[in-house]
């Protein structure tokens, strides 16, 4: 993805962030750049200094992925479960960083061990129960294959921290392309 796209993608974000919570509409947007108008999943995260505040996503989505960056970025600012207690307020605004992941499509994987820490996100599923990571939560936490996996399995999912063993769990693979306002 080119700069301008990244940038346009990070403003477009911050304001339906800021309108979120501010209580106001998210912004009305059309946006032309043939860049910003593929159908693939995004993840945006949310940090006050090293505090997370928010991270949700979709993994696919039929709709143009400016589309998907607004309504995400409003999602994760408003509707990530773990945050509800104690909710971003208007005075937070202007000390969180945001973070968006633009992901590549799922692919099952039949060697858990196979992943590359820092490149591969994951994603574990058994019938209703699953989790995900970002490929830069390896990176963030230093953890090794296995810990990637059972974190992912017991804290994400809601399963045994070895699930990703059996034969019975789907491990899956992504990628992502992650930029941020740090940048």
């Amino acid at each position: 993805m080119n700069e301008a796209a990244r940038k346009r993608l990070l403003q477009i974000a911050r304001q339906s962030v800021a309108a979120a919570v501010q209580g106001k509409p998210l912004p009305k947007l059309d946006e032309t750049d043939p860049e910003l108008q593929g159908k693939q999943g995004c993840f945006v995260t949310l940090k006050n200094g090293e505090n997370l505040r928010g991270c949700l996503g979709h993994f696919t989505s039929a709709k143009p992925l400016w589309k998907l960056v607004n309504e995400t970025a409003r999602a994760s600012a408003t509707e990530d479960p773990r945050f509800w207690s104690y909710p971003i307020t208007p005075d937070e605004l202007g000390r969180l960083n945001i973070e968006i992941s633009v992901l590549s499509p799922l692919r099952r994987i039949a060697n858990p061990l196979a992943i590359e820490l820092g490149v591969d996100g994951i994603y574990i599923r058994r019938g209703a129960a699953a989790g995900c990571f970002l490929p830069q939560v390896a990176t963030e936490t230093g953890w090794s294959k296995e810990e990637f996996l059972s974190h992912c399995c017991s804290h994400k999912a809601g399963l045994s921290a070895d699930a990703w063993r059996d034969p019975e769990t789907e491990v899956l693979t992504f990628q992502a392309e992650v930029f941020g306002e740090s940048e």
